[in-house]
């Protein structure tokens, strides 16, 4: 038999079947198959032909006596059931790691998918997940113990490993028309070459020429380095240059020119970059690393990065480090993480600090061309000057009186530090960046990577043109608040290669900066909460950070889907949060289990009259429309909680749907004095049709099994949706962001694990912030929104 397939998509889980049958088996890639070619198996004695993986592997099972399909008619039932959801259901996208966590919960327990030897079932998941690009990264996450557990098990079987080492997808990437043979004795053929694990998601799709890259201090590891198109996501990103080709031109976009329509519709990437070719482009992303990153860093980081992807060329990631008063080495490793949340795929990492040496002897070589001078003016002072367009007086200094204060300031004396290097430009210029701005200050506090060697910093004005020049960068994107510090830019990239020849033009392109209402992404104003107290930290579920947004319930394909749609506009808008929650509900909702739970307070006991006396457990599905949710246990009984919400708008004698039940009359409704409901006594109706009910109530029934819950929701920080620059914003802080409620759960919610999404029946999406560590101890539940404007929590006054 000959089994012929894409090169790019090997049936791993044919031949694997086929080993371990014992099956005489030749599989080959087709030299001229696309993404469309079938798996094709040819049967040499008829000549037949069965076409894809789900009819092969039951061939190959029925052919053997090895039994691969169970030995019995219930378990060879659900084999099929395995093979047909596994065929459709592991696909790399936003649906793959909630596929593999209900995988997960249904490993928890068990060594095999059906019964206790391997089947086809397992080598269809097996073969799935080990040509998923997705699958390691999910696998690195700890979210799923159990499925990591059964897959190293199912892929250290000799006949597995054989197979991916003889299918390896890295050489089918790069041509190798590989054939693997298999025999009944077990025999093997030529094996592909082993390709260095190494080798990073860039050289693998630009070519054999890359090599992995490692950071400044050290190697990276995966999660570090990010993987943008893992899973296809870069599809969605490259959709409009693959439509237009690579060599985009700048439309509408280009000019600046774009209608209030358009803006709000969502953005475009239709625009080409200035002086860019093909291949040679290189962005940069340069975080400071001053705190963590907030929603507007990201949409810097993947504009960057589909930039470099247009031109098929680099990305660098660079920390801006030369203010040490700011810096942590907290912020460098919590930028590392979200950047590898947000995918980010770059081929090289440096810091500003790399080029320290290079900067001060750049100071030192322009104080003797006349361009810096040394100025002891005092910063309100100077700071009054610049607005006046008034000369310093240092601006005369001769080049060795400035030499001397150089090295004073070098060695960080009383009189170096009552000064600053300023460059020579036009005090008198009516942009007031080209006013003599500063090119090195002094700073005492300890640098978090070079320690004490330095008493004296470039600033980012000075050290931004040079590193991005020396490191090879062809455009930098910068959002068009810096606008009136281009000309600033394009003169000290200048002014630096008349003493360092050699050095390339870099091309500035601006977009816009990424707003919302009701939010703060000033990094010194969101320093302030995080110092005051009044948030948790930077991740805390209130702040605008990725942290703080992934914390809160946001998937990171829904957080670039987003983003991806604002397009590289140059219009300044600000965003509602309801629209990209909106966009987060439509990747959550299709996946996330149901669960019920009734509000401590003012709960309602309710008496079914002919409930079932003894506690009833029936299963049910966790959602009705996705089977990989799985299943939970419902407990019935003639004793149940409902809310006090609901039982205020129902009626005596009213016919109710209690949900996942069915109906019941409401016979006696019990209040006290204050119209609070205190009991009801009901009927069941199990006959009658819930389609004619106008309540359907979420219920439980009353049982010491129920789980403590702290339902947590959010207001704003603030209570201005336009915070104006002449704003003081601390007077618009809202004092109280987090409000709590007290609720009980069913009992299936102590399985819950930190990050799990869930829905809420009747009451909202929440995503799990603390499991149940202890008995006792709530699981804390944080409310995601969902796209729907509500009134706020915390109204101003």
């Amino acid at each position: 038999m000959q089994l012929a397939f894409w090169d790019r998509l090997p049936p791993l889980s044919c031949v694997a079947a086929a080993r371990f049958g014992e099956i005489d088996l030749v599989a080959k890639a087709d030299p001229k198959g696309t993404k469309d070619t079938a798996t094709v198996l040819t049967i040499a004695s008829t000549g037949d032909k069965l076409t894809g993986v789900p009819l092969i592997l039951r061939f190959l099972a029925r052919s053997s006596s090895k039994g691969l399909y169970a030995n019995d008619a219930l378990s060879s039932t659900q084999v099929d059931y395995w093979v047909d959801y596994l065929s459709t259901s592991i696909q790399a996208g936003v649906t793959f790691e909630p596929t593999c966590m209900s995988l997960n919960d249904f490993l928890a327990l068990r060594t095999y998918l059906v019964g206790y030897n391997i089947t086809i079932a397992d080598l269809a998941l097996w073969g799935q997940l080990q040509g998923n690009t997705m699958w390691k990264k999910v696998k690195m996450s700890g979210k799923i113990p159990h499925l990591s557990r059964w897959f190293d098990h199912v892929a250290e079987l000799p006949h597995c490993k054989a197979v991916a080492e003889e299918l390896d997808l890295n050489a089918k990437r790069r041509g190798a028309g590989a054939t693997a043979s298999t025999s009944a004795a077990g025999g093997k053929s030529e094996k592909q070459a082993a390709v260095a694990e190494e080798l990073d998601l860039n050289a693998k799709r630009r070519g054999a020429g890359a090599t992995a890259s490692t950071s400044a201090a050290g190697g990276k590891s995966e999660k570090q380095a990010g993987v943008w198109d893992s899973g296809g996501q870069a599809e969605v990103l490259d959709l409009n240059a693959k439509r237009r080709g690579a060599g985009a031109t700048a439309r509408t976009l280009a000019s600046g020119r774009e209608t209030k329509k358009q803006a709000d519709a969502g953005g475009s990437f239709d625009i080409g970059l200035p002086n860019a070719e093909m291949g040679k482009v290189v962005t940069r992303f340069p975080p400071e690393p001053s705190g963590y990153l907030h929603i507007g860093h990201a949409k810097a980081a993947l504009m960057n990065q589909y930039f470099a992807d247009m031109y098929k060329g680099k990305l660098l990631v660079r920390f801006d480090d030369t203010n040490p008063s700011k810096e942590k080495d907290e912020f460098v490793e919590n930028i590392l993480i979200d950047m590898a949340d947000l995918g980010l795929k770059y081929d090289k990492l440096t810091h500003t600090s790399d080029y320290f040496p290079q900067l001060m002897e750049i100071g030192e070589k322009l104080i003797k061309t006349g361009d810096l001078y040394c100025d002891d003016t005092p910063v309100d002072l100077m700071r009054e000057e610049r607005m006046k367009c008034t000369v310093s007086k240092c601006q005369g200094r001769s080049v060795e009186e400035n030499l001397r204060v150089w090295e004073e300031m070098k060695k960080g004396s009383e009189e170096g530090l009552s000064n600053a290097v300023r460059f020579k430009l036009d005090m008198k210029s009516n942009n007031g960046c080209m006013r003599d701005p500063v090119a090195f200050r002094c700073n005492l506090t300890p640098h978090w990577r070079t320690g004490t060697k330095y008493k004296v910093y470039p600033t980012y004005d000075l050290a931004c043109p040079f590193v991005d020049s020396f490191e090879g960068v062809t455009h930098a994107l910068r959002t068009s608040e810096y606008k009136d510090r281009e000309e600033q830019f394009y003169w000290i990239l200048k002014t630096v290669q008349k003493v360092w020849p050699g050095l390339p033009e870099v091309h500035i392109w601006d977009y816009s900066r990424l707003n919302f209402i009701n939010t703060l992404l000033s990094k010194r104003k969101l320093t302030w909460f995080v110092e005051q107290k009044r948030v948790e930290g930077w991740n805390d579920p209130r702040m605008p950070t990725v942290q703080g947004i992934i914390r809160r319930g946001m998937r990171v394909e829904a957080l670039k889907e987003f983003i991806i749609g604002q397009g590289a506009s140059r219009n300044v808008t600000f965003q509602e949060w309801d629209k990209i929650w909106a966009i987060n509900k439509k990747v959550i909702d299709p996946v996330s289990p149901r669960h019920t739970a009734v509000e401590l307070e003012g709960r309602v006991p309710v008496n079914l009259t002919n409930g079932p006396a003894e506690v009833e457990v029936v299963t049910v599905p966790k959602h009705k429309k996705y089977e990989p949710a799985g299943k939970k246990s419902q407990y019935r009984s003639n004793k149940i909680l409902l809310d006090q919400v609901d039982c205020q708008e129902v009626k005596e004698g009213e016919e109710v749907t209690l949900m996942d039940w069915g109906n019941a009359f409401i016979r006696k409704i019990n209040k006290d004095d204050s119209g609070v409901v205190t009991s009801i006594d009901a009927e069941l109706h199990l006959a009658g049709d819930f389609k004619k009910t106008k309540s359907k109530l979420h219920w439980l029934s009353q049982s010491e099994e129920l789980v403590a819950l702290t339902l947590s929701d959010f207001d704003y920080l603030i209570n201005k949706k336009k915070v104006e620059e002449d704003d003081d914003f601390m007077t618009l802080v809202n004092d109280q962001t987090r409000f709590d409620k007290a609720a009980l759960g069913d009992p299936n919610m102590r399985s819950l694990q930190k990050g799990d999404i869930i829905q809420l029946e009747r009451k909202g999406y929440y995503i799990v912030d603390e499991p149940q560590l202890k008995p006792g101890k709530p699981i804390v539940l944080l409310s995601i929104p969902d796209g729907k404007e509500k009134k706020p929590l915390n109204p101003p006054k």
